[in-house]
C-alpha cells in the first residue's frame, strides 16, 4: 500500500540521523585539510618565487660582432644586350650589329651600359686564344658630363678612346696616325677618332689594330659611344663600322 511504504522511509531516515551527522563532520575535516594543503602549497610557490627569481641571460659588454663569411659584393654595372640584329644599350639606344658572321661578346672597352659583338680573325693563334675584332656600343660613364660643343664632343671622344685602348691593350699601348672628324648621327652632333695601336705578339700575323671611336651627343649631358677594334689585316670592316654608326638611333 502506498501509505505503509512512505512511513517505513521516514522511520529509516530518523534512524540514520546520527550517521549523517558523523559523515558531515568528516567531510568538514577533509575540506579543511584540503584548504590548508592548498594554502601551504601556495605559500611554498610564493616563497620559492621570492627567494629564487628566474635568471635571464644577459650579454657580456664588449662582445665583438661576428663577421659574415662572405663579404657583400658591389653592385655590378648595368649591361646592354645584343637582340637580333641590334646592339641595345641600357638606355635603349640602338646600333645595328656588324653582320651575321659576328657573335655576342663581352665588352672590355670601358663603356657604361654596353654590349658587344666579335668576329674571329685568327683562331687559336697562340694555342690558347683567338684574335678577334670587337665592336661595342653603349654610353660614356654618366659621371662624365658632355658639353654640347665641338670641343666638348672631341674631349669626350678622346676620353672614351683612352679608356677603350687601356682596357683593350693596357696602359703601355703605343698609338699613331690619329685622325679626328666631326659627324652627325640621327640628327645629333658627334665626333669620330681613328688611331692605330701597335701590336706585337708571338705567332700573331698582325702588326697593328685600328681603334675607332664615335661619340654622339644625346642632348642631356650624356653621350652614346661606339668603339671598334679592327685587326690591321681586315680593313674592309672599317667602312662597315662607319655605316653601322650612321644607323645608330638615339632613344628620345
Amino acid at each position: 500500500m502506498p501509505e505503509a511504504e512512505g512511513y517505513g522511509v521516514v522511520l529509516r531516515q530518523s534512524g540514520d540521523s546520527g550517521a549523517r551527522a558523523r559523515l558531515v563532520g568528516a567531510l568538514v575535516l577533509v575540506v579543511a585539510a584540503l584548504v590548508a594543503t592548498a594554502l601551504c602549497v601556495g605559500w611554498i610557490w610564493t616563497r620559492a618565487d621570492a627567494v629564487t627569481p628566474v635568471s635571464l641571460p644577459s650579454g657580456k659588454p664588449g662582445l665583438s660582432t661576428v663577421s659574415p663569411s662572405v663579404s657583400p659584393s658591389s653592385t655590378p654595372p648595368p649591361k646592354g644586350q645584343v637582340l637580333g640584329s641590334q646592339i641595345v644599350a641600357v638606355n635603349k639606344d640602338t646600333m645595328p650589329i656588324m653582320g651575321s658572321a659576328w657573335s655576342t661578346s663581352g665588352d672590355r672597352s670601358g663603356l657604361f651600359g654596353s654590349a658587344a659583338v666579335m668576329f674571329t680573325v685568327h683562331e687559336d693563334y697562340n694555342g690558347v686564344a683567338d684574335w678577334v675584332n670587337v665592336v661595342s656600343f653603349g654610353q660614356l660613364t654618366p659621371t662624365v658630363k658632355v658639353t654640347s660643343t665641338p670641343a666638348g664632343l672631341k674631349a669626350a671622344a678622346t676620353q672614351a678612346g683612352s679608356r677603350a685602348i687601356i682596357g683593350l691593350y693596357g696602359e703601355g699601348a703605343k698609338i699613331s696616325a690619329t685622325t679626328h672628324k666631326v659627324i652627325t648621327v640621327d640628327g645629333h652632333q658627334g665626333h669620330e677618332i681613328t688611331t692605330r695601336v701597335a701590336v706585337s705578339a708571338p705567332k700573331l700575323p698582325e702588326t697593328f689594330s685600328t681603334v675607332l671611336i664615335a661619340v654622339i651627343d644625346r642632348g642631356d649631358g650624356t653621350a652614346a659611344v661606339s668603339i671598334g677594334d679592327i685587326a690591321g689585316s681586315t680593313p674592309t670592316w672599317i667602312p662597315v663600322w662607319r655605316t653601322k654608326v650612321s644607323q645608330i638611333k638615339i632613344n628620345r
